[in-house]
């Protein structure tokens, strides 16, 4: 058992380290989920490394200290499954209140994903996310959000690659992204990605991306609209 302080969030199959992403911007519920915790974990590897078992006793979400008022603490589970040395399979989720006792409500995420790398060229990633949070206090009904996500990456060689990046999110009741709109923020997602690697530790990347929204929720030469397009550089080096 690990008494952790920021350890990373288990709950997506992209890094905080882009340079690890087969795309190089990361999918709207990566960027609407924790980077890191605060806790402890309690982690246990099957003999055969095929299944991974976690769980974790936190903080709240994305909290180095429990919220001042609130005296419940959250918590999840992390299965990890890898039946061969192609596929990964992995669920998680998290059990928390926010806000302080007299109004807080309570937040579940389920999050799964599966990367299937189907040769040594090509490589497949799916992902879905589903989580819900009470509207009042003491009622049943909530609000909720879902996304699902596909990706697939093709390497030509050791020094290049392209991937592609399909998703969707629907938070119509603004419990992550509030838009202040009828429908809330409900968009589709799109992205093109090339690499090139001169050598192992360090590569160049170039993105297109497009979204697209139910609502004006984007604005252009000072006007609302529906989409918003957008091209990304980057050069990263590791050590």
């Amino acid at each position: 058992m690990d008494r952790c302080w920021n350890f990373f969030f288990p709950y997506w199959f992209e890094s905080a380290i882009s340079k690890d992403c087969w795309v190089l911007t990361r999918n709207i519920a990566s960027e609407n989920t924790p980077y890191y915790e605060s806790g402890v974990k309690l982690s246990y590897i099957t003999t055969d490394g095929k299944l991974a078992v976690t769980v974790l006793y936190l903080n709240g979400w994305q909290r180095i200290n429990r919220q001042d008022g609130n005296s419940k603490p959250a918590g999840g589970l992390q299965l990890a499954y890898k039946p061969s040395a192609k596929l990964t399979l992995n669920y998680s989720n998290y059990i928390g209140y926010e806000g302080i006792n007299a109004i807080r409500v309570q937040r579940i995420y389920h999050n799964f994903y599966a990367v299937a790398q189907l040769s040594e060229s090509f490589g497949l990633t799916a992902g879905f996310d589903y989580g819900t949070q009470q509207k009042v206090k003491g009622l049943a009904t909530k609000n909720e959000i879902l996304s699902p996500v596909a990706i697939a990456q093709y390497r030509f060689n050791p020094k290049w690659a392209v991937a592609g990046r399909v998703e969707y999110y629907k938070d119509k009741n603004g419990i992550f992204i509030t838009t202040g709109t009828e429908n809330g923020f409900q968009t589709m997602g799109y992205s093109v990605n090339l690499d090139y690697a001169p050598v192992n530790n360090a590569v160049l990347r170039l993105e297109g991306k497009v979204y697209d929204s139910r609502d004006k929720i984007f604005v252009r030469e000072l006007s609302p609209v529906n989409q918003n397009a957008s091209v990304t550089a980057s050069f990263a080096i590791s050590f």
